[in-house]
C-alpha cells in the first residue's frame, strides 16, 4: 500500500520537530520510533517519552488511502537527511516492513503496529490558558534556562518554574549557586498557577519555537501543560514538588553597584578564564575607585588579569565567582548595559538591566 508521495522536505521537516525527545535506547523499543498517521492529505507524526508527547500535522501530498505505522524515528530522519533536497519521496507499507523509495533508492525499515504506540493521556479537569508569541517566549526561556540543575537529587531544581499570576508570568530557573529570573506581560488576567517543567521540555521547546511575532497557547491543568504553535502541539508532565522561594533569594538593598558595557565586561570575562583552574573556574573581582579589576590564576601559577573602567566610589572591594556562571547570563542577555550590584564579599550579587526590572540575575561568591 503506498501512504505517501512528497517532497523530501515535506517530510524531514515535521519529524525533526517530533525526534528530539526519542531516546535511541529505549526499555519499550516502540518508544524509540515515530507514529505516522495518514487521513486523506494530512500526515500526522508523533513521537513520546512518556513524560513528553509531540504532535505535528503536515500536508502529506499523494498517497493512496489511509493508515497508521510506527518506524524507526532516527533511521528515517537520518535516511530523508541523506537523500537529495529535491527528491521525491514514497513510502510504501508492505507486510510490516516501510519501503523508502527515492530516484534509486531503496531502504526497507520494519516496523511496529500502531495501535500499540503508547499516547500520553491527556489530563482532565479544569485548564486555564493564555496566548503570547513565539517570539516572548522563547526570549524568556533563553533568559532562565542555562540557571537550571542538570542531575540534581533536589528533583525540582532540574527543571524550570512557570509561575502565572494576573497579568503576569514568571520564569525561574536555579541550580543552588545562581538563580535567573524573568517575566513578561500576559493581555489576560489569570489566577496564581505554578508549574515546574522539565527540563527536557524546555530545551525541547527552545529548540521548536520560531523568532517570531506567531502566537502561541499554553494550556495548563494541575499535572499537564500543553504548548500549541503552528501545527505543532507540545504535551508534557509536570515536575511535582515545590519550587524554593525565589523572593526571598533576590537582594532587595545593595550597598554598591556598577553599570558597564556588557560586551566589555563578557570579553574580558572570556579572556580571563583562560587562566582559570580546569576544576574550580574562579575569577577575583577587584573594585576600587573608577577601576574593576578580573584576576584568574590556575594551578600553574599562571595569571590573567583585566582592568575595566567603572563608576565604582566606594570602598575596594574583593570578591570571587566562577567565571562559568557569568558568561552563561552574560552570554544570554541582549541588553547593551548591565547593572552589577554587592553588598559585600560574602554576599549574594546581583546583575539586572539598567531601568528594566524583568530581568534579575542572583549569583553566589565562591572563596579563592
Amino acid at each position: 500500500m503506498l501512504l505517501i508521495k512528497s517532497q523530501r522536505d515535506a517530510l524531514l521537516t515535521p519529524l525533526q520537530s517530533v525526534s528530539g525527545i526519542v531516546e535511541r535506547r529505549h526499555t519499550l523499543p516502540i518508544l524509540s520510533n515515530v507514529l505516522l498517521e495518514k487521513h486523506g492529505e494530512a500526515l500526522t507524526l508523533l513521537a513520546t517519552d512518556i513524560e513528553i508527547q509531540i504532535t505535528t500535522t503536515t500536508q502529506a501530498g499523494l498517497g493512496e488511502g489511509d493508515g497508521a505505522v510506527t518506524v524507526g524515528a532516527r533511521k528515517l530522519q537520518d535516511i530523508l537527511r541523506s537523500l537529495p533536497e529535491s527528491a521525491e519521496v514514497s513510502l510504501v507499507l508492505d507486510d510490516r516492513r516501510l519501503q523508502v523509495r527515492a530516484g534509486k533508492s531503496r531502504f526497507s525499515l520494519q516496523t511496529l503496529p500502531a495501535e500499540d504506540f503508547p499516547r500520553m493521556a491527556l489530563a482532565e479537569g479544569e485548564t486555564k490558558s493564555f496566548t503570547v508569541t513565539q517570539k516572548a517566549f522563547r526570549r524568556l526561556l533563553g533568559q532562565t534556562q542555562y540557571s537550571m540543575a542538570a542531575q540534581d537529587v533536589r528533583y525540582y531544581l532540574n527543571g524550570l518554574l512557570l509561575l502565572v499570576q494576573g497579568s503576569e508570568l514568571r520564569a525561574v530557573a536555579t541550580d543552588g549557586h545562581r538563580l535567573a529570573y524573568a517575566s513578561l506581560a500576559l493581555e489576560t488576567e489569570l489566577p496564581r498557577q505554578e508549574m515546574i517543567l522539565p527540563r527536557k521540555t524546555v530545551l525541547e521547546l527552545n529548540r521548536l519555537l520560531a523568532d517570531s511575532e506567531e502566537p502561541m497557547t499554553v494550556a495548563m491543568t494541575a499535572n499537564q501543560v500543553r504548548f500549541s504553535f503552528g501545527s505543532t502541539v507540545l504535551v508534557s508532565k509536570l515536575i511535582d514538588g515545590k519550587f524554593p522561594d525565589f523572593d526571598r533569594v533576590i537582594p532587595t538593598s545593595l550597598r554598591y553597584s556598577v553599570t558597564l558595557s556588557r560586551t566589555a565586561l563578557l570579553q574580558s570575562m572570556l579572556r580571563a578564564a583562560i587562566l582559570t583552574n580546569e576544576k574550580f573556574r574562579g575569577v577575583r573581582l577587584v573594585l576600587a575607585d573608577g577601576t574593576m579589576r578580573i584576576i584568574a590564576a590556575n594551578a600553574d601559577q599562571e595569571e590573567a588579569q583585566e582592568e575595566i573602567e567603572v563608576d565604582y566610589i566606594g570602598e575596594p572591594l574583593d570578591v570571587g565567582f566562577n567565571v562559568s556562571y557569568l558568561v552563561d547570563v552574560l552570554n544570554n542577555m541582549s541588553a547593551e548595559m548591565v547593572q552589577w550590584g554587592f553588598n559585600d564579599s560574602s554576599s549574594s550579587a546581583l546583575l539586572s538591566i539598567p531601568g528594566d526590572d524583568r530581568f534579575k540575575y542572583v549569583v553566589m561568591p565562591m572563596r579563592i
